[in-house]
């Protein structure tokens, strides 16, 4: 099962490396990912993995998918 604080921690690791800021806050994924921060504190409370954002993120981000919801290899695509 996909766990909603592992692929949110990838995204801050993304965030992190991109931003050269060590603390990412979830205001800062939430808009990386283009949610309002009050939606995002609630899908969070409700482990709910918002995968039409995350998908946009991936794209603009150059990540893969796989990547940043199973953690399979390779991180970037090419």
């Amino acid at each position: 099962m996909i766990d909603f604080h592992e692929v949110m921690q990838r995204v801050r690791d993304i965030l992190s490396t991109q931003t050269n800021k060590e603390k990412i806050l979830d205001r800062d994924i939430a808009d990386s990912l283009d949610l309002d921060p009050q939606y995002f504190a609630v899908i969070k409370r409700r482990k709910k993995i918002p995968y039409e954002p995350l998908a946009r993120f991936c794209k603009d981000h150059k990540i893969s998918m796989n990547w940043l919801l199973l953690a399979q290899k390779p991180q970037y695509l090419t």
